[in-house]
């Protein structure tokens, strides 16, 4: 029988391979009863699906104009947000509770940037957008995480109508 020493090197390399098997096999289980689970505020939207565009501002004053949306279940929104500010912000749709704690996350990492499904960061006088369909009636909320910026205010709600 012969034997293979592994030098720290390669054993570092084995455990942090094995770590990320083991995290990737654990978010990809989802629930297997019928599928991963359904988020609570909705899913990626398709451009061909779009009903409707807004237009949000997002500005220094620490405010998203409008901070208040309504839609319809089942409806697909392109939200185009404008940073009309001379700092960066961020678009970030969630439930109360994710925003939260993304937001602890942001405050260890204050220069984190996005651009997922469900956020996206832009810098001063930038502009992108967000599609996403609302497949949940009830309140999907939207903030700024950047640090400061939620607790100044900058956050807003869509309200999401039965039909």
């Amino acid at each position: 029988m012969k034997f293979v020493k592994f030098n720290s090197a390669s054993r570092a390399g084995f455990v942090f391979a094995a770590a990320a098997l083991a995290a990737s096999a654990t978010f990809a289980g989802g629930t297997h009863g019928g599928g991963h689970d359904e988020s609570p505020i909705g899913e990626a939207g398709v451009a061909a699906n779009v009903t409707r565009t807004i237009e949000v501002d997002a500005a220094d004053s620490m405010r998203f104009t409008p901070s208040n949306v309504s839609v319809k279940k089942g409806e697909t929104i392109r939200f185009v947000i404008k940073n009309s500010g001379k700092v960066p912000h961020e678009f970030s749709l969630g439930t109360e509770k994710e925003l939260k704690e993304h937001y602890e996350v942001m405050k260890k990492n204050p220069g984190m940037e996005h651009e997922e499904a469900n956020k996206i960061s832009l810098k001063p006088g930038k502009q992108g957008e967000v599609i996403w369909r609302f497949t949940k009636p009830g309140v999907v909320n939207f903030a700024c995480l950047h640090v400061g910026h939620y607790e100044a205010g900058m956050k807003g709600q869509v309200k999401v109508a039965a039909k």
